[in-house]
């Protein structure tokens, strides 16, 4: 009999083990279309957060409501429902912002990270996990998002948060703010951080296999 992971587990598991993007390749539209800059690609990710905080929280909450049949319904609703409110909150308190960001964040709706949580989570286990679990992968995502804007912000711009941090005299690639920039930047991270996976796996003790090998059927299903 298999037990679901705990709270602490699914936080932690969030953040790098089960990362949404660099491990399990969701969300890859807003990390390829906003992360020209931090601050656009920081504003999508506290966006997300909060529809995904607020979508688990609900849906582990009604849990015990759902019918198999229209359980993705239900979270599709669920999500777009938050994914309003938090584009109307855009709007209304960082216009510019919500501009620059155009139909990203309204495309929040379709994020493959959090309609998964929600059905590898927060239908089954209660709010306390669903939390856990949603500020996890929260955090996972913006390490992806995070570390994808500040390679093509820097190399692009010459700048970090809008501010100078390479001389004038060093050469801007503008290829990185552009579209094929995302591509290569993600790329390059993704393969170092399957590399860097791939060495721990070298390294791993028995025990530390056997653990991994609970938490894979997991992710098999989720994707």
């Amino acid at each position: 009999m298999t037990t679901s992971p705990t709270a602490l587990e699914r936080f932690l598991n969030g953040i790098l083990p089960e990362n949404p993007v660099y491990r399990q390749l969701l969300g890859m539209c807003p990390t390829l279309a906003v992360t020209a800059a931090m601050k656009p690609a920081l504003t999508m990710v506290a966006a997300t957060a909060f529809v995904l905080i607020c979508a688990n929280l609900v849906t582990s909450v009604i849990r015990s409501f759902l019918k198999p049949h229209l359980r993705i319904l239900v979270f599709t609703l669920t999500i777009a429902t938050f994914v309003t409110i938090a584009d109307r909150l855009l709007a209304a308190f960082a216009y510019p912002m919500s501009q620059q960001l155009g139909p990203y964040v309204p495309l929040i709706i379709v994020n493959c990270m959090i309609i998964c949580r929600c059905e590898v989570c927060a239908s089954k286990q209660g709010p306390l996990t669903a939390l856990a679990d949603a500020a996890g992968n929260s955090l996972g995502f913006l390490l992806a998002l995070g570390s994808v804007a500040t390679v093509r912000e820097i190399l692009g711009m010459g700048s970090w948060f809008g501010l100078p941090v390479l001389p004038e005299a060093f050469p801007r690639f503008v290829l990185m703010v552009m579209p094929p920039g995302a591509f290569l930047t993600l790329g390059v991270l993704l393969a170092a951080t399957t590399a860097f996976q791939q060495l721990r796996d070298r390294r791993r003790t028995p025990a530390e296999e056997a653990g991994a090998d609970s938490a894979s059927p997991e992710l098999e299903r989720a994707s």
